[in-house]
């Protein structure tokens, strides 16, 4: 087996790979928005657009692998231009039409429950567009960052999808695999995610990062990392660290 590291135009810094016995995986590491996440196969990129749920579009940059693994595609999508557009918005409202211009809470034009709903609204998303059987949604966390995952089996060919999406320092990143019907579940993206600070090093929050928008609530601190011999960098997920 052979393994490959993938790094993306922003990225940068390479992390120690997992072992998975099946063929070629790439450790995919991308410093700008903040993340790694283990590919079946090399991906490529492609560029799209998602629109959010009060209607804000937005950029996204989509990673996609079709082979003898299924379809995989990883989104990734900058929350960060939300407040300005829906601020801009709320002050051509009509005067007293609160549902248009919101409140301190949820933001002017909503733009805080937009981004506070990112995660639920992706997976609301799969699910209201297709033709499924939901099996499995619940609340999820990786390196205490809050977010969902789904499974579902496709009704017209029985075919199963897992998939995943968390909300880290205002990136979305939603995860999706499709197997054929009777293939072992597809749990290589929903498992192998990875979050990194700024200067691009593994990072594990102390408590749940919920991606709160407002700007009067502090990021949750990370734990603190291992040193590592020679001045190494420490692996994605530090062991033992407190």
């Amino acid at each position: 087996m052979r393994f490959r590291l993938l790094l993306s135009s922003a990225l940068l810094v390479a992390t120690a790979a997992p072992v998975f016995a099946q063929e070629d995986y790439t450790e995919f590491v991308n410093k700008e928005d903040q993340f790694t996440i283990t590919f079946p196969g090399k991906p490529t990129l492609s560029d799209s657009t998602w629109v959010t749920e009060y209607g804000v579009t937005l950029p996204a940059k989509v990673w996609t692998i079709n082979g003898a693994t299924g379809r995989h595609t990883l989104t990734v999508v900058d929350y960060t231009p939300v407040e300005r557009v829906l601020v801009e918005k709320a002050f051509n409202c009509p005067p007293g039409a609160e549902t248009c211009s919101g409140v301190g809470d949820t933001g002017l034009g909503y733009w805080k429950n937009d981004v506070r709903g990112a995660t639920t609204y992706a997976m609301a998303k799969i699910v209201t567009e297709r033709d499924v059987k939901v099996t499995h949604m619940a609340f999820n966390f990786t390196e205490m960052v809050a977010g969902m995952e789904i499974q579902l089996t496709n009704n017209k060919d029985q075919s199963r999808t897992f998939a995943s999406a968390y909300l880290h320092a205002n990136k979305l990143i939603v995860a999706e695999s499709t197997v054929p019907k009777g293939f072992p579940p597809p749990t290589v993206l929903q498992q192998s995610f990875g979050f990194l600070s700024k200067d691009g090093r593994g990072i594990r929050y102390q408590y749940l990062n919920h991606n709160e928008p407002d700007h009067a609530v502090p990021t949750p601190p990370v734990r603190g990392q291992v040193a590592q011999p020679n001045g190494a960098r420490p692996d994605r997920i530090d062991p033992g660290a407190q």
